[in-house]
């Protein structure tokens, strides 16, 4: 019987049982993070599934937002059969640009999914800009 390999799958099974596939308590998994602009707002959605909102940390620095999130190790015991889910303590930083306002960052939680919304700044909002014709005959210059 003839049996085929494949190396990569090798080295990616086995990466996943030294460094977990999940994650450890060490070594917890990264939170999953999708983003857009949504017309003069910047929305972020980060998935943080199980996870109480009294858990959740919120920090913005300079143009630097800091999510930080907690899921407790369960009380089972010794009579646990299967542990797969991550537990620790969860980090993600999201570097702004300048064309953000993160005074007026607001954030909602709701099934498992926090959404943060940045409004664009003013200053990085479109604009017109009046154009004045050469008609206007020019002021006189008093000496």
């Amino acid at each position: 019987m003839m049996m085929r390999t494949d190396p990569f799958r090798e080295v990616e099974r086995l990466s996943r049982e030294i460094f977990g596939a999940t994650g450890t308590t060490a070594r917890p998994v990264m939170m999953p993070m999708d983003a857009w602009r949504d017309g003069d707002t910047f929305r972020v959605e980060l998935d943080l599934p199980g996870i109480d909102p009294d858990n959740i940390d919120l920090d913005v620095e300079n143009n630097v937002v800091t999510v930080k999130a907690e899921r407790p190790a369960p009380d089972h015991g010794e009579s646990s059969v299967a542990a797969e889910r991550p537990r620790g303590t969860f980090s993600r930083q999201l570097v702004l640009g300048d064309n953000l306002d993160t005074s007026n960052i607001t954030a909602d939680y709701d099934a498992g999914v926090l959404t943060l919304s940045i409004p664009v700044a003013e200053s990085a909002k479109p604009r017109k800009i009046a154009i004045n014709s050469g008609s206007a005959e020019p002021a006189a210059i008093s000496a």
